[in-house]
This record gives structure tokens, sequence and C-alpha cells, in this order.
């Protein structure tokens, strides 16, 4: 019987082909295999046809039947998918090797430390037992020995060499090493693992922070499928991945005699909120490599004590220290690298006002900022080498990542303000809560790829940031940070919106004028690029104005922002999360100019464990009273009393002479957004009720339940039924029932010329809708409902003026997110007032689901 050998390209590729018609068996030759792995490259699947015409159009395949050829291209998808899942089972066994090395290495690195305490606990205690001995032995002679074994033992000073030339700065690389593996991989440091940090072949390692220890420290170590000598180069970049680095300059290059390379480099950091001073460091870093073929990257700051060249002067800035910190880069067997992090710094606390010293104390933090933020960035790079991560709208992942960096540098710039940069602190009006500064520096255009004819031009003009700071009490950053991402309406201004984007246009735009109320908007979020664990989203937002007047129609444009949101998610080590956002035009060019602003919020407290970001994001849920949600914050108190620091940065151009209308604007337009923020952050605050003052009265009582018993009296009253089953409530209990009722209750204006806007909605139809108690006035019924709903409501319409109430069939409407929703029924009835007048159009959704 004669087989089939399938050769692919001379290797061995044969395999067995299902027989023809008559029963034999084909043999593929060379050619015939190159013909059909040139259609298999442009088809992996063709069709019926396809395979047809292959026989036709070429002469070597047409002794073979189009159902023989199918059967090749069948196990030719076979084998590729086997070979592709052999590599992937390859790649995670690869994974899970390292990480188990990794594991044994923890292992023996604790198991030394218990020996450590071990014996330290025994010294101590026979320490304790001679300790009356000698406390009281204060005789001459004792003083003479003591003094002669100090003589022989003496404390480590500062060695006699010449710090300033290469041996010397040799020494002190070489001791900053030692100094550096003790601390990656010995006992020199108590590591305590974060919580939730557990290691896998799709973990991003294994994080600890320092206790007990000078400064503040960290420590990471994960698996990248990149070379030793990539990763070095990626990390020793600093910029690349540290979003509070300033500037990094290498100011010299000094070759080791070992084959190492010494760098003196001077670094600034940026403070993380206007109440602070930014750092800066004078460092030594020694990259060299090790017997067995790791490479390390090891660094410490030069002062008095290490000896070394003077850094340069930075009046601007307060002098940190950076104890031995750096990197260790072991190659894998089989590609790929283990990667070990460590930062030791200590910021001088001392410096900061009391109530911020929390920011230059938490290990977590600089976790989170430096230690995960760089492993996270190398691992990032290597999947999208690797095309493991595809990004939507056809953008090279660098050009994304550039995004962001811009964002993060710009909204920095904003909250710092260095002068250097350009910028003046203006006078203010009389109160200190709002800092205005204005730069007028070409380079603070230029260097952001401002258009010289455009935004340059010969009148003069200038960006004005209007900033502030304040202390927040029990507000998970996480929660507040989403909540403000989630619903931009309940702080923004459509009109201060408006003017931000006119900058990005030719010409002259007006200052926006005060409103009575603002514009009502909504907004589309459509995400460019996330993170590998989700602790970063580059995304765009379309706001869509929403007029209700004629002299509304001026601003119904929609607009774009290119937005930033970190620091959301649950798992995210540290309590730091920020929203950073800039205006952008519908061209989005890659070099499009970026004037950031927004907000951040820091934990100041050592425990940052907050609630789940999954909880209900809305003012409404103040409504939620009674026992036993008092009990609840009760119990809570403890764990969510909690301080974080918020900083808002908002950035506006102007024109010369429009500076003074400007800067008034920008200071009232942050000042608005202080306070919507505050009512937010007491809204969505763990420890709204406390316990011990018992049952509040509802917010708005009497508005409340008025509105509340005239629903339940009209929805009686009309159909001849309870809604909420029983006739006997009285005082907050109806309203009470009538918020926690499991369908969707909804309240609409009734006007005659104007689209029908919700009133009112309980928790049930807030979370339907995916919104808040203060949105939900904002969006309108005709944008929820579908085009059958609206049609089905204008023909019912007229019976429920009239008989007081209809029965809507089942249908689909829409979330302010745009998520679609199916309902099996509604009922619309009118609500009438105590004057026995129509007051509002109530509508309850049954049985509602999001698709």
């Amino acid at each position: 019987m004669e087989m089939a050998l399938a050769m692919n390209g001379g290797g061995r590729e044969g395999t067995k082909q299902n027989q023809m018609d008559g029963g034999k068996y084909v043999r593929y030759t060379p050619e015939q295999v190159e013909a059909l792995e040139r259609v298999y490259m442009e088809c992996p699947k063709p069709s019926s046809l396809r395979r047809q015409q292959l026989v036709r159009d070429c002469p070597i395949l047409s002794n073979i039947d189009p159902k023989q050829i199918k059967v090749w291209f069948q196990n030719r998808r076979c084998r590729e998918k086997q070979r592709k899942e052999a590599s992937r089972l390859l790649t995670v066994n690869r994974k899970l090797s390292a990480m188990n090395k990794l594991l044994m290495e923890e292992n023996d690195r604790l198991q030394k430390q218990v020996s450590q305490l071990v014996y330290e606990n025994g010294s101590m205690k026979h320490q304790l037992h001679t300790v009356s001995a000698a406390t009281t032995d204060t005789s001459c002679e004792s003083v003479v020995v003591s003094g002669q074994q100090q003589q022989k033992n003496p404390t480590p000073q500062q060695s006699r060499r010449d710090a300033n030339s290469p041996a010397g700065l040799l020494a002190i690389a070489e001791e900053t090493l030692a100094e550096f593996l003790s601390k990656a991989t010995g006992t020199s440091v108590d590591w305590v693992q974060l919580i939730g940090m557990k290691p896998g072949p799709d973990s991003i390692g294994i994080v600890a922070v320092s206790r007990n220890t000078k400064g503040v420290a960290a420590r990471a170590c994960g698996l990248v499928s990149l070379e030793p000598t990539k990763a070095a180069e990626i990390l020793k970049y600093r910029l690349s991945w540290y979003r509070d680095c300033r500037c990094f300059d290498v100011l010299s290059v000094i070759p080791t005699t070992n084959g190492g390379t010494i760098e003196l480099i001077y670094m600034q950091t940026y403070a993380p909120t206007t109440l602070a001073t930014a750092r800066d460091f004078w460092t030594l870093r020694y990259t060299s490599s090790l017997e067995d073929g790791s490479l390390v990257i090891c660094e410490r700051s030069l002062t008095s004590s290490t000896g070394g060249p003077a850094g340069p002067p930075s009046p601007a800035f307060v002098r940190a220290e950076m104890l031995p910190s750096g990197f260790l880069i072991r190659p894998c067997d089989g590609g790929g690298s283990m990667i070990h992090i460590v930062d030791h710094v200590d910021l001088d606390a001392w410096s900061v006002p009391e109530v911020l010293r929390p920011l230059y104390e938490s290990s977590k933090i600089a976790a989170q900022k430096i230690t995960s933020a760089a492993l996270r960035h190398i691992r990032q790079i290597a999947q999208e080498l690797s095309g493991e991560v595809q990004y939507s709208g056809g953008r090279q992942p660098a050009v994304l990542r550039t995004f962001s960096q811009r964002l993060c540098r710009g909204f920095n710039d904003a909250v710092n303000g260095f002068p250097d940069d350009g910028w003046t602190v203006l006078g203010n009006d009389g109160m200190d809560d709002v800092t205005i500064t204005i730069n007028t520096s070409a380079n603070k255009f230029m260097g952001s790829q401002y258009q010289a004819s455009v935004c340059y031009p010969t009148y003069g003009v200038g960006v004005l940031c209007a900033k502030a700071s304040m202390l927040l009490q029990n507000v998970p950053p996480a929660l507040l940070v989403r909540f403000l991402r989630e619903h931009r309406s309940e702080w923004a201004d459509y009109a201060v919106d408006s003017y931000s984007a006119a900058s990005l246009r030719n010409g002259a735009f007006a200052v926006p004028c005060a409103r009575a109320s603002g514009l009502p908007s909504g907004q589309v979020i459509l995400p460019l690029a996330n993170t590998i664990e989700n602790e970063e989203c580059l995304e765009v937002v379309r706001i869509e104005p929403h007029p209700l007047a004629a002299e509304d129609i001026p601003y119904t444009h929609d607009m774009y922002l290119l937005q930033l949101c970190s620091g959301v998610d649950e798992i995210a080590v540290g309590a730091c999360a920020q929203l950073v956002f800039a205006p952008i035009d519908e061209s989005f060019a890659d070099d499009v100019h970026l004037l950031p602003s927004g907000f951040r919020v820091i934990s100041l407290d050592s425990k940052v464990d907050g609630p789940a970001p999954t909880r209900t994001l809305d003012l409404a849920s103040i409504l939620e009273v009674g026992n036993n949600t008092v009990r609840q914050g009760g119990a809570d108190s403890s764990a969510y009393n909690l301080r974080s620091v918020l900083t808002i940065a908002f950035q506006f151009t102007f024109e010369s002479h429009f500076q003074d209308s400007v800067a008034a604007m920008a200071r009232q337009y942050v000042r608005s957004v202080v306070g919507s923020v505050q009512r937010v952050a007491m809204a969505i605050a763990p420890n709204r009720l406390s316990s011990f003052d018992g049952p509040k009265s509802l917010p708005g009582s009497p508005e409340a339940l008025t509105l509340a018993r005239w629903i339940c009296r009209s929805y009686r009253v009309h159909t001849g039924a309870e809604l909420l089953g029983l006739d006997s409530l009285v005082g907050d209990a109806v309203l009470k029932q009538l918020w926690q009722h499991p369908d969707a209750i909804f309240c609409c204006s009734l006007k005659s010329n104007v689209s029908p806007v919700f009133t009112f909605g309980n928790q049930a139809g807030l979370d339907m809708l995916e919104t808040t108690l203060v949105t939900l006035q904002d969006i309108m019924l005709d944008k929820v409902l579908d085009e059958a709903g609206r049609k089905m409501l204008c023909s019912e319409f007229g019976k429920i003026m009239l008989q007081g109430y209809a029965y809507l069939p089942g249908g689909m409407c829409v979330s302010s997110m745009g998520r679609p929703i199916s309902y099996e029924q509604a009922i619309a009835w009118r609500v009438i007032n105590d004057d026995e007048a129509n007051h509002c159009l109530a509508m309850m959704f049954l049985n509602w689901s999001f698709v």
C-alpha cells in the first residue's frame, strides 16, 4: 500500500491522506507541497470553489482530487494547531519552572531569616539573664577593657580613599553591589509579601515591602520573555516607566577594569501634590556581570558619608537619598529572564507637613509607583514584542505608551509648576484655596508639538493652570476616581470643556460666561489600550451635549478627550489613583498637542484596604437608612478609617488680553469642582452613617417623602392595586420600601415643549441606567427607549392622561453607558399631587436585565 508523504520545505512533514475514490493514496511532490503551502499562507481554510479553482489554475495539482486537497488543508490546520499548543505548553512549563525556582529561593531566604530570628531570640534571652552583671560593672578596669576592645574592633569609618578617582568610585560601586545583592536575594531586609500578589505563569510576580528599615523599600521579582541585555536596556531608561521622573541625566560614564560601567546620574522627581516640594537624587549607578551570567544594575546616592563628587545644586528641590537599589537580571533556561527589583529610598519625610508624611513613609506607595511600575512596563513590552497584545485603532503600542507618558508628564508639570519651565504664580483674590500659575514661554508650546502659526500667534498666548489640594476622610481613592470617570457630568461644565477644546482650533475663542445650570451632556468611552494588569487604561471620551433650549444650540458640538485612568483596579498594589485627560480634535494625530488636566488621589494612611470597586457608585445610596445600614457602617468604621489627599489641576490656554478673565473663570471653575468632589466624597464615603448617632433623617425629607407618597397613592388610585404591597406604611417606611423595590421605578417631567427628563429613580432604576440620582436629571426618556418603545409610549400617552395608566409591552432600552437592557413589561401612570393636579409621569420596568 502506498503511503502519502507530505513534504514541507524539505522537512519531515509526512502525514497520511484520505483515500481517493479509487481507493489509493497519492504521494505529494515537493512542488505540489510548495504550491499548497502558498495557498495555505493566504487562506488556511479555502472554500470548495477555491479548491476547485486551485486544481484548474495549477497544472501540477491536476492529478489530485479536490476532496484530497480538502483533507490536506484539514491536516495542515491540525498540525498548525498542534504546534501552537505545544509551543504554548512549553512556554507555560518554562514559566512554571522559573517561578518554581524563584519560590525555592524565596523559601531558602525565609528559612535563613527564621534561623537568624531564632538565634537573635536566644541571644536576647542570654543577655536578659546576664543584664544585671553587665549593668553593675562600672569599674575603671571594665572601661579600659571596653576601650581596648573598641580599638581592636573599630566601628566602620569612611574609607581613606580618594572617592573622586576611578578606583575610589569602583570601591563604592562594589560595596553597593554587595549590599544590593543582600537585599535582592538575602535577608538584610525584612520583606513582607503584599496580599494578593500570588506568583504564577501569568502574574506580575512577587511583590514585597520592607518593615522596620530606614526610609521606604520595596522588592519585586518576576519572569519576562526578554533576554537579559534587552531587559537591562529597558530598565535603565527610567523616563520610560517611572511616571514621576522629571529628568534623568547621565553626567559621566566611566568604564571599569572588570568590563562594567560606572555612571554618575542626576535625577529629578515630581512632587505628588501641590502641598509638598519635589525631590532630586545624585547617584552612582554600576552595571556589571556576575559569574553565572546574570546582569546587575545597582545604584546608590553619593553623600558625604559615602564620598564621591558633589552633585549639582538644586534650590527648588529637596535632596533625597537612594540606598543600595537596582536590578538583578538572571537568564532562564530556554530563553527569557528572571528579574529581581529592589527600590530603597529615604525621601526625607520630616521636611514635609506632618499630615503628608505618610506619602513619603509608605513602602506600598513606593511599590506601586516605582517597583511594580518597572516590572509591569517591561512585561508589557515583552508581550507586545511577542505579539500577545493587540490594540485597536491601528496604532502602534509605542505610540499609545507615548500618549500615556505625555498625559502624566503634562499633569505633573501643571501640579508642580517649576519656575525653570516658565511658570509664575499670580496673586490670589483674597483666598488661597486655589493657586493660579501662568506660563507664556514658547517652549511650553513648541515642546508639546504646538504649531506656532496656530497656537502661538503674534498677539500672545499662554497657558494658565488652576490647581488645588484638599484632604478627604474615609474615601477610597479607587472608588472616587471611578466615580469621577464614569459620571463626568456630575462635576464637569460643558461650557468650560468647550473653551478648552476651542484652543485646538485656529482663531480666537471667547471666555465662557457663568451659567445658572450646566448644559446636560453625556459621554461615550472608547477604550484604546489597557496594560496587562488592567491597572491603567487609555481611552478616548466623546462628550455629547443634550440641548434643552434654543440658546444652547451654539454649544451643541461633540468634543473629544484623550483620557488616562489608573489605580482603580481592585487588585492594584498601593493606594494611588488618578484620572488625567486632555482635549483632542477629531483627527487625533500621533503628534497631537496635549494640555492635560485631572485628579490624583493618594491614601495618607498605612491601612489602604478599601471596599471592592464593585460598589454602587451613586449619590442616591445615601437614601439607604435603617438599622441594617447603621450596623454595617459601625462595623466597618475601623476598616475604612482612612485619609487621602486629592490634587486637582486644570490647564487652559488664553490670549494675553483675556488673562484676568480666564484666571477668574478658572478659579471659579476649580472651586465648583472642589465643591462637587466634596459632595461626591461625602456620599460614597463608607462611614457616612455613624453607628452612635442612630438613624438619621433622609436628605430632602419632606420632598422625598411627599413624592414617594404621591407615587404610591397615584398607583393605587389608577390601577386599584398597591405598589408596595402594604397600605399601612407611614413615615420613612414608604420612601425606604420604594427605594428598595426590586423593579426599576422612575419619575419623568411632564412638559409639552421639551422631551421628558428623568427626575427620580429608585435604587434598581439607577442600577438599570448605570447612573446617579443627580446625573439622572440629565437623561431624557427618549434617549433611553428604543424606537419601538418611543412609538408605543406616544401611542399610549393619550390613554395615560385620560385613564391614568397604561401597560406597555416588553422591549429594549439602553443605559447611560450604552449597554442594552431588556424588560418584560412596563407600566406608566400619572402622578397627581395633593391638589389633584398632574405632577409627573411614573414608569416601572418589570424584570429588567442587561443583555
